[in-house]
């Protein structure tokens, strides 16, 4: 039969332990059994890949009458690898009952599943059902997470046959662009897999470049039919060191004529080597970054109450602007509702018995007055897209009330973690502007008791011993309320005391561009310096909407084109701004804006030359201005021209990604205002599974008493994994409000950092076999003053 066999390989021999092994019978001997070798070459019956991806190919022996496993459609390949799957609210009718047709993942599992009711008669749970997956041939693909450029890793593929026959199977990897498989002897591998058997293969896998690849493993499942399993998993290459990235942005307007502006790349001398990366994009809407990351508008965690509500806030915006501007398409709209409704319930998470809310829930031993407000204004703006309860708006409002001072002042309640909105008068006021914001956005009546009490003690305010931040936060109060008196008084003195500010020249440089195109903004994730911190954006952005709040405002008014120009300069990669609350009063100043400006755009011609570079061309048009075009530039450090031909605005950004030493992150350590220690000890480095522990000591040495709520991400070494219940643990000390936990990274949440040291432990274990280790990084940083950062390195102490 085997000598006959159309497409041989080397046969599948019978010995003498695979015959007892057939009937199902075990044996023990120290006889050598000898297996007969065939030297006959194997004939492939298909080509080998030669794509991007990495395959690894897996083909069965057939004979005569098989039939060709060209004749037969591919199965799809697998990629829907979840470790949750169904979590939906479904409404059942009268009868109790309704199906839902459902895909299954693709993971090899038993699902276990449960449902639970609400109705007027109570709380019902069911009982537990499971689902198992299953199909009788397919191959499983272990690595890592992630690894850094240059890392070697062990890839590994190991192959089930689960059917009652024998059959062989040919293994392959293919060398790609993005990794290459290290030299190995005999990096085809042939097995014979008999039933109920499985096999691992394993290749060195070198990362070469940087991104999100995929790794790409194709095997044949059946003896007759030729079938194969495709498993397609991703792994993430990183480029190491200190991760830093730099945005320059312009909105560009032609009218049927061509408007041009020129960004220069540029990489520090401490830049990592094949670690710079430039992407250019363009969308034809000022509000189209954020419409394009409704979910990721900062690259910061989202662990908290306020940090919550800036994934959810902004889709308000969003809403509003499409559906003023009669843009909304069914599709954005099912997606913003979407994040409303999830944003929604987890924001419940943080609410008080009382009403009121914190950052961090019961966690936090009472409401935070800010966040309360925040949370009330929003849901009562969310009121009309989704289903809000009446009561949480109500009961916010109720608890705010209490308190509120004789003077109609508010009262300043919980942890404020914004340091910047402490101080004396400031810290009253501009909490009450803010309150006062939420009542007037809430629509309550003028002869609200809480509303006008509030208004009193705002004009009683002696103007020049506030801020620019209060005095911009206060116009935005008076517009609102028609006040032009107050509301005008207010803006004189921002523009005369924003002459000696920084302010001022930024939009003095804006005014004296031929298209005014915005100035550069770095991401506020690098250790930066001269870029506009979150309380300077969110000042700017206050005068916006003071400015674009009032019923008379003229389209065409020079000082709102300035801020707006400047404004939109200051974007991350995102969409979104340095922190959570300047990015959405950011954003609800520029859907403001942009609901009122002509949204006519017809075909413009967006083309980016490079000195060392083809020319890149996009062409956007009314049908495609919510499409975010994007291309890499590949010529980085250099210099770049866009230009818009055409009649429209269309808003452009380069953001540049590089990995920069440590040395080039932070080169003097006595500025720093955190002080940061890492030491790593070995807990077991000869087993089959590596342990090591990570203590971090770190304090505040900065010019205030006390740190921002600050984070610590200590960074994972590629291969390694947090030991759960060790991060857990950090939970009990005092300072330490939260802890998230992802593959590659843990981030601790610390309520503020004083002089005195805290120390944190984590135990971190090897899940994947990794060579070459490369350095990780640990960091602690100030969320609302994100430049405020320190990082240390730490390595593996367990030898290379």
């Amino acid at each position: 039969y085997f000598q006959h066999s159309l497409f041989p390989f080397i046969y599948c021999w019978f010995t003498v332990f695979t015959v007892f092994q057939k009937l199902s019978m075990k044996i023990l001997t120290n006889t050598r059994i000898k297996k007969p070798v065939s030297c006959v070459q194997p004939v492939f019956e298909k080509k080998m890949y030669s794509g991007k991806d990495n395959v690894i190919e897996n083909y069965v022996e057939h004979d005569d009458s098989t039939p060709r496993s060209d004749d037969k459609e591919k199965p799809k390949p697998r990629t829907l690898f979840p470790e949750s799957w169904i979590w939906d609210l479904v409404s059942v009718g009268d009868n109790g009952q309704e199906s839902l047709q459902v895909a299954v993942p693709d993971t090899i599992t038993e699902w276990n599943a449960n449902a639970f009711c609400v109705a007027d008669t109570g709380f019902g749970f069911s009982s537990l059902t499971t689902l198992k997956v299953f199909q009788p041939f397919f191959v499983d693909l272990s690595l890592p997470y992630s690894v850094i450029q240059g890392e070697t890793f062990s890839l590994k593929a190991t192959v089930f046959n689960y059917l009652k026959e024998c059959i062989q199977v040919l293994t392959t990897l293919t060398e790609t662009p993005e990794l290459k498989v290290d030299a190995c002897p005999d990096c085809h591998f042939t097995s014979c897999l008999c039933a109920n058997e499985a096999k691992t293969f394993v290749w060195n896998v070198t990362a070469t470049r940087l991104g999100e690849v995929e790794q790409r493993d194709v095997v044949a499942v059946t003896p007759l039919q030729g079938e194969r399993d495709t498993v397609i998993k991703p792994l993430l290459v990183k480029p190491g060191g200190v991760l830093q990235e730099k945005t320059q942005n312009a909105f560009l307007c032609a009218a049927d004529n061509t408007v041009s502006e020129e960004f220069s790349l540029t990489l520090p001398t401490e830049v990592l080597e094949g670690s710079g990366r430039a992407i250019f994009s363009a969308i034809g809407d000022i509000m189209g970054p954020a419409l394009q990351n409704l979910d990721q508008l900062l690259e910061m965690p989202f662990g908290c109450g306020e940090q919550n509500m800036v994934q959810f806030a902004p889709n308000i915006f969003i809403l509003q602007y499409l559906n003023k501007s009669k843009q909304l398409d069914p599709k954005i709209e099912d997606q913003a509702l979407r994040f409303l409704r999830t944003g929604y319930q987890r924001q419940l998470l943080y609410k008080h018995d009382d009403g009121s809310y914190s950052a961090f829930g019961k966690a936090d031993n009472e409401g935070n007055t800010w966040l309360t407000a925040f949370v009330a204004r929003s849901f009562g703006q969310a009121s009309s897209h989704i289903y809000i309860n009446k009561d949480h708006v109500h009961n916010a409002l109720l608890w705010l009330q209490k308190h509120q001072l004789p003077s109609g002042c508010f009262q300043s309640v919980g942890k404020l973690f914004n340091n910047d909105l402490k101080g004396g008068v400031d810290d009253t006021i501009s909490l009450t502007a803010y309150v006062t914001a939420t009542l007037v956005e809430l629509h309550l009546e003028k002869n609200d008791t809480m509303l006008d009490n509030a208004l009193h003690c705002l004009k009683n305010v002696t103007l020049d011993e506030t801020s620019l931040y209060v005095k911009a936060l206060m116009a935005y109060v008076f517009t609102l309320t028609k006040d032009t008196e107050m509301r005008e008084r207010l803006l004189d003195m921002l523009e005369k005391e924003t002459g000696q500010e920084k302010l001022i020249f930024m939009l003095m440089y804006c005014s004296s561009l031929p298209h005014i195109s915005p100035p550069s903004a770095e991401l506020l994730t690098s250790h930066s310096s001269g870029e506009e911190s979150s309380s300077m954006i969110e000042t700017v952005a206050y005068i916006l909407l003071a400015h674009v709040s009032r019923p008379d405002l003229a389209l065409n008014e020079a000082s709102v084109s300035k801020i707006v120009h400047w404004l939109s300069g200051q974007r991350n990669a995102f969409g979104g701004f340095a922190s959570t609350q300047d990015t959405v009063v950011s954003l609800q100043a520029l859907a403001q804006y942009a609901a009122m400006i002509p949204q006519e755009i017809r075909d413009t011609k967006v083309t980016v030359k490079g000195k060392e570079a083809s020319p890149l061309e996009f062409h956007v048009h009314r049908d495609n201005k919510f499409v975010l075009h994007q291309a890499p530039l590949l010529a980085v450090p250099g210099t770049y021209t866009v230009e818009v031909t055409g009649s429209g605005c269309v808003y452009v950004q380069v953001s540049v990604h590089k990995g920069t030493e440590l040395s080039g992150f932070a080169t003097d350590y006595s500025k720093d205002v955190f002080l940061l220690d890492v030491k790593t000890v070995p807990r077991e480095c000869d087993g089959v599974r590596k342990q090591l522990d990570i203590h971090v000591s770190v304090s505040y040495v900065g010019n205030r008493e006390t740190s921002n709520m600050a984070l610590v991400e200590v960074e994972m070494l590629s291969g390694f994994i947090p030991v759960k219940s060790s991060v857990k643990a950090l939970e009990e000390i005092q300072l330490v409000k939260k802890t998230e936990i992802k593959p590659d990274k843990v981030t601790i949440y610390l309520e503020e950092l004083g002089s005195t040291t805290l120390k944190l432990n984590i135990s971190v274990e090897q899940d994947s076999e990794v060579q070459n280790l490369k350095a990780a990084t640990v960091h602690v940083y100030d969320y609302y003053k994100p430049d405020d950062r320190t990082a240390r390195e730490y390595v593996f102490p367990c030898g290379s």
